[in-house]
């Protein structure tokens, strides 16, 4: 008898001990079980809360129970036998630093990574992390944990068990990224002043060259570096087209949107495809205009830039176009069906046009409000012109993050020219 069948005798009972269990580092699967969960407070015999809070119950007795195993017997062991596994008593107490000092932020995310999750408990006892700290962490993350399967299980409803390893690979992922931001971070804390030095030589160099302000450089590091990650995924976006890998996501993005947004939204939806519009697009380029003639420190590279990146946006795309339609045209059976729309010409000319905008912004504002607002602006109404086109199925999620990340690359190599432009 599978797991789910027990849920469907004992539903909660199942729910709470099972994840105990997965907690403790035993062969339960928690998550196809949360999931399921969710699926039976989506058909009305379990109820959401309730769910949420048993599920939270058990993996937090779970965790407490493999915390203080750790900590009454894990430490002796691995003094004694840790060097077997390359972990001796000065490896020990540099990691017990390291988890004391940082550990708590992993137990936040460490859930959603399998392998993970059933040693960190165990571990965060034998590095001796206070109680107190690691209740916070550890409780809190669990509680964000099962509230996020269960809910997906109820926001999916009977396709949970057709989408849950779709939907569990990119929480995985973001885990992940989650998890080596935080290691960076230490990365950074350990070797702050080594790292501040190079940088600031760096800059130096940099000034030294084109006689820069302080000011300038700062846009020249942040906007190269954004730039670089965008070529990045860039590539990586590319590739997973090649290999046909983005019908999940496209089919996973498509039933999310169709099931929080339902027809009452149509008028809406029909409101915030006008964001993307050709007329729209061209009021925020004049004013764009504008905010040169009247904000703007050296107008005349500003406008030319604009001028770059709109109209060379334009070609820019039907080159892409180009390309990717003579691969698909060229017997690429998986990219048939992706190609001739990959990357959206609308969604590149939307980063392009609103990103120049705010840019522009954020450069020249000096209240440091303002460029949070900006930013924050930007992102709503990026997603809001993706989910529109999506509620209506007038475009692959796919096709829409990909004009997006093409657009931002055009976006920042123009803005960089920009900067340069500024010292010369």
């Amino acid at each position: 008898m599978s797991i789910t069948s027990y849920a469907d005798q004992y539903g909660y009972i199942v729910l709470m001990l099972a994840l105990l269990l997965e907690m403790i580092a035993l062969p339960v699967p928690g998550e196809v079980l949360m999931s399921y969960t969710g699926y039976m407070v989506h058909q009305g015999q379990l109820n959401w809360i309730m769910s949420i809070l048993i599920a939270g119950i058990g993996t937090s007795i779970g965790m407490t129970i493999s915390y203080f195993i750790g900590k009454r017997l894990g430490g002796p062991f691995l003094h004694k036998y840790g060097h077997l596994i390359h972990l001796g008593p000065k490896q020990l107490e540099r990691t017990s630093n390291w988890f004391k000092k940082y550990g708590n932020k992993l137990l936040l995310v460490a859930y959603f990574i399998p392998g993970v999750r059933h040693i960190t408990g165990y571990f965060a006892g034998i590095t001796k992390l206070p109680y107190k700290t690691f209740a916070l962490f550890a409780y809190t993350g669990g509680f964000i944990w099962v509230s996020v399967f269960i809910s997906i299980g109820k926001l999916l409803g009977p396709q949970w068990e057709k989408f849950h390893d779709a939907v569990k690979k990119y929480l995985v992922i973001a885990g992940i990224i989650i998890a080596a931001g935080i290691i960076l971070y230490y990365i950074y804390r350990k070797y702050r002043k080594p790292l501040v030095w190079l940088g600031m030589g760096l800059i130096h160099w940099t000034g030294m060259i084109f006689k820069s302000r302080v000011r300038a450089e700062v846009f020249i590091f942040a906007t190269a570096t954004a730039t670089l990650l965008l070529i990045v995924l860039m590539i990586t976006m590319v590739q997973n087209l090649f290999a046909g890998e983005f019908s999940d996501f496209n089919e996973v993005t498509s039933l999310i949107v169709s099931l929080l947004f339902e027809k009452h939204w149509s008028s809406l939806m029909h409101m915030l495809l006008l964001l993307g519009s050709h007329k729209v697009l061209l009021s925020v380029i004049a004013l764009t205009v504008i905010w040169i003639l009247w904000k703007g420190k050296d107008r005349t590279h500003e406008i030319l830039i604009l001028c770059m990146a709109t109209i060379g946006g334009e070609l820019y795309q039907n080159i892409l176009h180009g390309y990717f339609h003579r691969v698909a045209l060229s017997g690429v059976t998986s990219l048939s069906h992706f190609a001739y729309e990959f990357p959206n010409s609308q969604a590149i000319m939307v980063l392009i046009v609103y990103g120049y905008f705010v840019y522009l912004v954020v450069r020249h504002a000096e209240v440091i409000w303002i460029h949070t607002f900006m930013d924050i602006l930007f992102l709503v109404i990026l997603l809001a012109i993706a989910v529109s086109h999506i509620f209506f199925g007038l475009e692959l999620p796919s096709n829409i993050a990909g004009g997006y990340v093409f657009g931002g690359v055009w976006l920042g190599l123009n803005i960089l020219l920009l900067e340069i432009f500024r010292f010369l």
